[in-house]
C-alpha cells in the first residue's frame, strides 16, 4: 500500500521574477506572458509517484513579491519544508534581493532538527541571456554554497528549461533529511517545525546533479 506525503514548498523572490510562470509551467505545462501580479499568496498542487511505496502531494506556495516587506510571511511560511528562491537574470535588483529573501526565510521558519529549510536558487529567464546580467553575476556555484542553498539552476519557464530538474533537486533534499535529530537551541522568534517522517527506504539516486557534486542528471521520477 502506498503512503502519501504532503510537502509544502515556498516559491519566493521579488515581484516579476517569474514565480507564477515557473509554477504554471511545472504543474500545468503552460506558459503565458500575461500573468497578473500575485496578491498575498496562491498555491498549486502536483502529485508525484516517488517510488513504489510513496506518493508525494507537492504544494507549491506562490508568495507575492512584495510580501517580504510585511509581517505575513511568517504565516505563509508555516509548515513549509523547502523553498525555491527566484531572481530574474535580466534585473540586477532582483539578484541583490536574494539574500534578503533567504534571511527572511531562515529567520522565520526552521526544520525540526533546527536547521534551515533546504532552498534551491533559480536564476530565471535564462532564455533572455543576451539582455541580461550573466557576465556580471558572481559564480553561482560558490555563491549558492556560501549562502546555504542546496543547489542552483538557470531556468526558463518560457522554454521549460530546468524547471523539473530544479524542483526535483529540492524534493530529493527534503526527502533525504534526517528529522530525528533533537532540535538545537534556537531563537524563540523562529518557528520550529515538528519532526516529519521522511525516513523512507534509502534510494541509490537520492541526490540531484546540482545539490552537491554537480554530477550528471538522471531520469526524472514519474508524475501523475
Amino acid at each position: 500500500m502506498q503512503q502519501e506525503r504532503l510537502l509544502k514548498v515556498l516559491v519566493i523572490g521579488d515581484l516579476g521574477v517569474g514565480k507564477t510562470s515557473i509554477i504554471k509551467r511545472y504543474v500545468n505545462q503552460v506558459f503565458s506572458q500575461h500573468y497578473r501580479a500575485t496578491i498575498g499568496v496562491d498555491f498549486a498542487l502536483k502529485v508525484l509517484n516517488w517510488d513504489h511505496q510513496t506518493v508525494i502531494r507537492l504544494q507549491l506556495w506562490d508568495i507575492a513579491g512584495q510580501e517580504r516587506y510585511g509581517n505575513m510571511t511568517r504565516v505563509y511560511y508555516r509548515e513549509a519544508v523547502g523553498a525555491l528562491v527566484v531572481f530574474d537574470m535580466t534585473r540586477a535588483t532582483t539578484f541583490q534581493a536574494v539574500l534578503k529573501w533567504k534571511k527572511d526565510l531562515d529567520s522565520k521558519v526552521a526544520l525540526g532538527n533546527g536547521r534551515p529549510l533546504p532552498a534551491v536558487l533559480l536564476a530565471n529567464k535564462c532564455d533572455q541571456q543576451r539582455h541580461g546580467l550573466c557576465s556580471k553575476l558572481p559564480k553561482l556555484d560558490n555563491f549558492s554554497r556560501d549562502h546555504g542553498f542546496v543547489g542552483w539552476y538557470e531556468t526558463s519557464a518560457k522554454d521549460n528549461t530546468n524547471i523539473d530538474a530544479a524542483i526535483m533537486c529540492l524534493v530529493e533534499n527534503v526527502m533525504a533529511i534526517d528529522t530525528e535529530a533533537v532540535p538545537v537551541e534556537s531563537d524563540p522568534s523562529v518557528l520550529i517545525l515538528p519532526a516529519f517522517d521522511y525516513n523512507l527506504k534509502e534510494r541509490s539516486d537520492s541526490r540531484c546533479s546540482v545539490c552537491t557534486t554537480f554530477q550528471s542528471s538522471r531520469k526524472p521520477h514519474s508524475e501523475l
